[in-house]
């Protein structure tokens, strides 16, 4: 007789999601979806639009606003027809596409409602879509997947991710703060929010400017990950250095250091990676903040082995954040690569 969901410990729940996630994430491989990596090059030229009008949405607004961010309008339902932010509301994604033609939207919606509004951006084949929710329903964030993976047209950033933010072309899409960021040559993603806080305002601090700043999210399903920022990153020739910040639970930098190890060490001139990984002494069995940092009791998901796996791609591993920005400063000297920063 199966045990029910009510007597299954917390650890076994998180075991079987974590190991579930892996699988989930593993299984979905599609060219067709892979092509939207491009949506990620966000810019000055990019037009955001949010779903949501509530209080903290619309703080967060303002603030993109201040950074630069071309805003153009809501989604609203309760509010369609007004103004909001002195720009249109509309009733429904369909009727966004059409008059606000966004490039991007940001979802500024609870959790039970957040794959819904999803579900109707991708429908709307609205470029990109991020996220900042957290604790949405791993059943829900699977379909999500699924619909993603069946269309070429939209991709998401998140969920639980602070946004994304493009320095040199003024647009931020998401919750970071504004005054940690320049523009420059290196490009950062990360699974945290705070911790990639952390890191950006070591390297400005040190007069090294960014050229994109992703937040993948701590969730176990997640729309972007690693890998898919490490595409742009080595592919564009503005970034010429790169800031990689993971955290215990699953395979996904163990995936980009693979990645890193075919496309990064091959080059006749790597990008120099550093990395941090959080964790080291993360008790198993226990989450750790994100829903997606889990360390199993079979060790699986550790960070000791996660470094192993960056340093064997050729990154080199800090072991405490405050060494990142440091570290990248080294790097980048020992390549011949100049530090850029514009404000």
């Amino acid at each position: 007789m199966l045990p029910s969901v009510a007597r299954l410990s917390q650890s076994a729940v998180m075991r079987a999601t974590s190991a579930a996630a892996v699988a989930t994430r593993n299984g979905f491989s599609n060219s067709g979806y892979e092509a939207t990596i491009e949506n990620l090059k966000i810019g000055a030229h990019t037009r955001v639009m949010c779903q949501g009008t509530g209080k903290q949405g619309t703080l967060q607004m303002q603030s993109a606003m201040a950074f630069g961010t071309q805003f153009v309008g809501s989604q609203s339902e309760r509010r369609a027809g007004q103004m909001h932010l002195d720009q249109p509301v509309v009733a429904n994604m369909q009727e966004a596409a059409r008059v606000l033609k966004p490039d991007a939207t940001i979802v500024y919606v609870p959790m039970h409602g957040a794959a819904s509004a999803f579900l109707e951006a991708i429908e709307a084949e609205i470029p990109l879509i991020v996220s900042v929710t957290e604790f949405i329903p791993f059943n829900d964030m699977a379909k999500v997947k699924a619909a993603l993976l069946s269309q070429n047209k939209s991709r998401l950033v998140g969920p639980n991710s602070p946004g994304i933010v493009s320095p040199s072309g003024k647009c931020k899409i998401g919750i970071m703060p504004n005054q940690i960021y320049s523009s420059g040559n290196v490009g950062v993603v990360s699974r945290s929010g705070t911790l990639s806080y952390e890191a950006v305002n070591q390297l400005s601090q040190r007069g090294i400017g960014q050229t994109l700043c992703v937040g993948v999210g701590g969730d176990p399903i997640n729309g972007t990950d690693f890998v898919d920022a490490l595409k742009i990153f080595l592919e564009d020739d503005q970034t010429e250095a790169i800031v990689m910040i993971g955290e215990i639970g699953g395979t996904a930098e163990q995936e980009a250091a693979e990645f890193l190890k075919q496309y990064n060490m091959t080059r006749s001139k790597p990008k120099p990676v550093v990395s941090f990984i959080a964790g080291v002494t993360a008790v198993p069995e226990r989450r750790m903040g994100h829903a997606g940092a889990f360390l199993s009791a079979n060790g699986e998901g550790n960070a000791l082995d996660k470094i192993a796996a960056l340093e064997a791609a050729g990154a080199t591993v800090a072991r405490s954040l405050p060494q990142v920005g440091g570290l990248l400063q080294q790097e980048m000297e020992k390549a011949g690569i100049a530090p850029i920063q514009r404000k």
